[in-house]
């Protein structure tokens, strides 16, 4: 767990450059729209809480991450507000609304298949590289910074009783939990994922790292194992769940219809899960980004 006040540093670092995001409410839980930050999605608050703790000639040599979409486009956002350059290691398969993204800040994706962004940075390719590397999700700069999302849910809803996050590499949910535990500690604090990627299910009982190859529309959860993320989401998640692809999939038009929520299938995961939760709690949950292609977004509201 992260040292509430290093969350509290980090995340006043970041606030003025990011979003207070409301509460949404629907059937049995208050949605955190975390889709609504800059770029569409929570990353920007790590990112910036990360880069404003650098010296300046360190973020003056520039910013490079490794990402499958939303952490590109948070690096890219953040550099461009801070006058810095940007290069960003990207699956060669995003969805183009996050490549553009990354363009469309002035930064440089660097395009490769997905086996080969995760031996570059097993390698930590980025110790060659001039710029300085933000990890997408364990560096704990970076955490402490996604714990503002707990920090602004415990001021908005102090009698809060449970919290349900999506999680891929685990960034998000460590923040979270770090800040909620820390000012009422019996809050349960859940993971979700899709059975299409439950990698930390399958990680966590299996005491390490076992091969998965993704089949989700969540591709914002597909991060590869990290090693110091293992004790880590041991200690901060209380429990687990994990959403059938197409329950996922139907949340999201869902979603769209019953809280006018546009989100993308990691953002969707936390509300496709309420369904499998006991009632009568006080829940929140994480909306953790928007940003789908527009292609799928359709042919899901097709049905």
């Amino acid at each position: 767990m992260l040292d509430v006040q290093e969350v509290r540093a980090a995340a006043a670092r970041a606030a003025p450059y990011v979003q207070r995001t409301p509460l949404q409410p629907v059937a049995g839980a208050l949605l955190k729209l975390e889709c609504l930050q800059p770029t569409g999605s929570f990353k920007v608050r790590g990112f910036f809480a990360a880069a404003l703790s650098l010296p300046k000639d360190r973020l003056a040599k520039g910013l490079i991450t490794v990402s499958a979409g939303n952490a590109a486009q948070a690096c890219a956002y953040v550099a461009h507000a801070l006058g810095a350059p940007c290069r960003v290691v990207m699956y060669e398969n995003a969805p183009a609304t996050k490549i553009d993204g990354v363009r469309r800040w002035g930064a440089t994706p660097v395009l490769l298949p997905r086996d080969r962004v995760i031996d570059w940075l097993n390698a930590q390719g980025w110790k060659s590289e001039p710029e300085t590397f933000i990890h997408p999700f364990a560096d704990p700069t970076l955490m402490a910074g996604h714990g503002g999302v707990g920090l602004e849910i415990m001021d908005d809803v102090p009698d809060l009783e449970r919290v349900v996050v999506p999680v891929g590499g685990g960034g998000l949910i460590s923040g979270i939990a770090s800040a909620v535990k820390a000012i009422k500690p019996d809050v349960d604090v859940v993971g979700v994922q899709s059975d299409g990627y439950a990698s930390w299910t399958k990680w966590l009982e299996a005491g390490g790292p076992v091969p998965i190859v993704p089949d989700t529309i969540a591709d914002g959860t597909t991060a590869p194992f990290d090693p110091g993320m293992f004790e880590r989401l041991k200690e901060g998640v209380d429990r687990w769940i994990t959403v059938p692809e197409p329950r996922l999939r139907a949340a999201i038009p869902e979603m769209a219809s019953a809280a006018k929520v546009v989100a993308e299938g990691a953002g969707a995961l936390a509300y496709a899960a309420l369904e499998q939760l006991e009632p009568g709690r006080v829940t929140v949950a994480v909306v953790s980004g928007g940003n789908i292609d527009t292609m799928l977004l359709a042919s899901l509201l097709r049905g």
